[in-house]
């Protein structure tokens, strides 16, 4: 770890030149400053947001692995479809946490210990506690005791290890936190983005990360304390006011990062979940939201956690966009029959072009009956077949107009020819498989930085574009994004709303269903208050985005009564718990955590059935050398674990290949974490 220390390093001095003259000494060159130079200040903030760089990453990667969306990045999709998981998806959380974060936190402690700044020591142990669970949620086992030191190779501690360690930081944070800072110290409100100083809601984070993590070891009888989780929610976040997360901004001209060059202060979760436009939700998130225990009755967050495009265009005599329509994205079907993905090979899903003048293209279909399916599918959208098309071999259709289709023959294969009118979206394939994928909108979200030249739309608006620049220009919108993905969206860290569910799921646990379902509907409400109140900041924003403005309250009342909620302590069940919490958690790997620890939809913990109905394997799917069970019941079927990161395979080979015996194999990633199992010895033996 030597090596990126010294990067790290570098990183905050680059970071923190705008407030020089805070560190500035007579004895210290300001042109040249060190690790000690540095004020408490001015690194907090950043290690604060270098964490939820790799926290957004690792939160975008486990979501695609637990169901909520598809996609054709390499990587994801291989996490998501095909369970043939490749070293590419593992480098960027361990990379970003300890290069930009884990490396500074020694430092930020050591200093604010010398100053008696009792509150950024407190802080300092907080952010090691999150940084390193969230590696070994991950990764399993990971160096810890002398992850940063001055071993360029340290060795691995195991899971139980981690665990322990990070929980005893949390206690002595709530030591630390407790303490009053003598006059003259540096007051935490300098430094805080997260809390803005507010030692009470850190505090408040402390005991509710106790909760979550206390949580982790329900299937171990000889760790898992439901008094004590519950015991922690009593000094937990109470209330949406006590919520920590990370605000962040849509800023022109923002500076870029000096690991990866994206935008400095906007959302983790924008980053890896909606720079590019590689994701689109999937069906199984989608089906939650619009028909929750087959209740058939939308949630009123639906239209803003999935994204919508323009259709039914018309443009005015300049070429812009006259009258329109608001048109919700379909999900990917990954788990069901997924024809789609079958038909057109799985990573492949298309972006839609918009038509700036009529387009036809000709298709070969040579089966009848997909033809005839696929002709069908036009005729839905007001497509009828042409009486005046024309044809020859050498120049294709001719003379077809708007909105018709042609079939035709040509040597010897049968194709249908389909004329788009100006103004509509169609995939530029001629592909007929991908011809429909217009019905799926991609999770992208624009931003003051990353929208192209042409873009005639607000920035303020979040919208981003077709890949045209006609769409551009014409002001045409390919997509809205989505609540938890803009670049400004908050990040959240922990919630009171999770809370909720957390006791939720305890007192169910214990037997108390009336408890339970109490805590259940606080938790959706509670969601749902969240969401309303930065909606409505928004839409007093000036933004005019539809995902972007607040819900209606008639409707979330009239949710939270109906049969899409469970209303009877009788029939509440696990599922209903869980299942809301994905909803609400959504980008966040928690729910990859709470998925493992109901074996995804094995239905084999308790007496708790399937707790996740829906998701398994893909029929695309071809990972049997990474997940080696045979059986949903079998915990080597699924996905556990990432394999090491990449730095530490290849310089840290012995120390990682000695931490599990398994570790350099291919089935490395169906090998529990350590709170993944009954009992430690079960753990042990995965391990040698």
């Amino acid at each position: 770890m030597k090596l990126v220390k010294y990067i790290a390093l570098s990183s905050v001095l680059a970071l923190s030149l705008t407030s020089c003259n805070d560190w500035l000494d007579v004895n210290v060159d300001p042109d040249q400053p060190t690790a000690e130079s540095i004020v408490i200040e001015n690194r907090l903030p950043w290690i604060e947001k270098q964490f939820t760089y790799a926290y957004g990453c690792a939160n975008t990667r486990t979501f695609a692995t637990c169901g909520g969306f598809y996609s054709n990045n390499a990587n994801m999709y291989n996490a998501s479809i095909t369970w043939q998981c490749t070293d590419g998806l593992t480098t960027t959380p361990y990379q970003t946490f300890f290069v930009g974060a884990g490396n500074n936190i020694p430092y930020l402690y050591d200093r604010a210990e010398s100053e008696g700044a009792y509150h950024y020591m407190a802080a300092a142990e907080v952010m090691h506690a999150l940084g390193f669970i969230m590696l070994t949620d991950l990764y399993g086992e990971i160096p810890y005791t002398e992850a940063i030191g001055s071993d360029p190779v340290p060795p691995y501690d195991n899971g139980k290890t981690v665990w322990e360690g990070c929980l005893a930081k949390i206690d002595h944070a709530i030591e630390l936190f407790q303490k009053e800072q003598a006059p003259g110290v540096t007051p935490l409100a300098s430094g805080d983005i997260w809390n803005g100083g507010d030692v009470n809601k850190w505090i408040k984070l402390c005991y509710g990360l106790k909760a979550r993590w206390l949580l982790r070891v329900t299937k171990n009888s000889s760790y898992y304390d439901p008094d004590a989780i519950l015991a922690a929610l009593e000094n937990a976040p109470k209330s949406n006011d006590d919520n920590t997360y990370q605000a962040c901004f849509d800023v022109k001209g923002d500076k870029t990062d000096f690991l990866l060059g994206d935008p400095v202060q906007t959302n983790g979760n924008w980053d890896t979940a909606a720079y590019g436009k590689t994701q689109w939700a999937s069906k199984f998130y989608i089906d939650m939201l619009t028909n929750m225990r087959g209740a058939g009755i939308e949630d009123p967050r639906v239209d803003r956690l999935v994204p919508s495009s323009m259709t039914n265009i018309t443009l005015d005599e300049s070429g812009r966009v006259k009258t329109y329509s608001w048109r919700r994205a379909i999900g990917v079907d990954m788990f069901g029959d997924a024809e789609r993905l079958v038909a057109g090979g799985g990573n492949n899903i298309a972006v839609q072009t918009f038509a700036n003048a009529q387009k036809v293209i000709s298709y070969e279909i040579k089966d009848a009956d997909k033809r005839a399916a696929f002709i069908e599918g036009f005729k839905a959208h007001n497509y009828k077949a042409s009486s005046t098309a024309t044809f020859s071999a050498e120049d294709g259709v001719k003379e077809i107009k708007d909105r018709e289709y042609y079939e035709y023959t040509n040597k010897d294969s049968k194709y249908v020819a389909i004329a788009y009118p100006k103004g509509v979206w169609y995939v530029n394939s001629s592909n007929y498989v991908y011809a429909g994928d217009t019905a799926y909108v991609n999770m992208n979200a624009g931003s003051q930085n990353t929208n192209n030249g042409t873009w005639d739309m607000p920035v303020l608006d979040n919208y981003y574009h077709s890949n045209d620049k006609y769409g551009a220009v014409a002001g045409v919108v390919s997509g809205t994004g989505a609540f938890q993905t803009y670049a400004n969206s908050d990040f959240d860290i922990l919630t009171y709303y999770e809370m909720c569910f957390i006791k939720a799921e305890v007192l169910m646990r214990k037997g108390d269903a009336a408890g339970a379902l109490a805590a259940y509907k606080a938790g959706i409400k509670a969601h749902m208050d969240r969401m309303q109140s930065k909606l409505k900041s928004w839409a007093s924003a000036g933004y005019e985005n539809p995902s972007m403005q607040p819900m209606d309250d008639a409707k979330i009342a009239e949710y939270l009564a109906s049969k899409a909620v469970c209303q009877n302590a009788g029939e509440l069940t696990m599922s209903d718990i869980m299942l809301q919490k994905y909803i609400a958690m959504g980008f966040s790997m928690e729910n990859w955590v709470d998925m493992r620890r109901f074996n995804y939809s094995a239905g084999n913990i308790g007496s708790f059935g399937v707790v996740y109905p829906g998701i398994g394997r893909t029929k695309l799917f071809t990972g049997g050398a990474v997940c080696t069970g045979t059986s949903p019941d079998d915990v080597t079927y699924w996905i556990r674990r990432w394999r090491g990161g990449s730095q530490e395979v290849k310089f840290n080979t012995k120390n990682l290949e000695a931490s599990n015996k398994f570790a350099l194999k291919d089935n490395i990633w169906s090998i529990p974490v350590w709170w993944d199992c009954t009992t430690d010895a079960e753990y042990e033996a995965f391990l040698h």
